[in-house]
């Protein structure tokens, strides 16, 4: 599903102006010229693809194709008692664990039961375990919290 920080990229057979990379706004819109504005947020590529051809259809073109790919997706974020927090490029089947390798591990502080997940759009936080396999999407939030000595 596509989400806010989302690259697309759209192409419209035989209408050049409109093929592009377009980002899926804050709001989840992709903004086209010409087109307007066509809400991406939570819908699939073949969506989107249908989305966007049904509103060029009869006004600028009567048998629209659309493809869209997905050109780059929204980035995660680790921080807290990791060794390299920030900011990473998501790759699909990323889990929490792989995530947490790719900042660098834990540091010695970490409280390995305890680990904060808040996906993108949410404003709660869950608490998720290291043993579980739990998937991280793009634009997600992790806290690994320290333990008390």
């Amino acid at each position: 599903m596509l989400g806010p920080g989302d690259r697309v990229r759209i192409k419209v057979y035989n209408e050049a102006e409109l093929t592009g990379e377009y980002e899926v706004n804050s709001a989840g819109f992709v903004s086209l010229p010409l087109v307007g504005q066509v809400k991406a947020s939570g819908m699939s590529t073949v969506q989107l693809e249908s989305a966007i051809a049904a509103r060029m259809k009869g006004k600028l073109s009567q048998d629209p194709r659309v493809n869209v790919e997905i050109a780059a997706y929204a980035p995660f974020y680790i921080f807290g008692e990791v060794k390299k927090a920030g900011e990473y490029p998501y790759r699909p089947g990323l889990t929490l664990a792989d995530a947490i390798a790719t900042a660098g591990g834990l540091t010695y502080r970490a409280n390995e039961g305890r680990v904060y997940l808040r996906r993108a759009g949410s404003l709660a936080e869950q608490l998720v375990t290291l043993d579980m396999s739990v998937r991280v999407y793009p634009g997600d939030n992790i806290r690994v919290s320290e333990r008390i000595f």
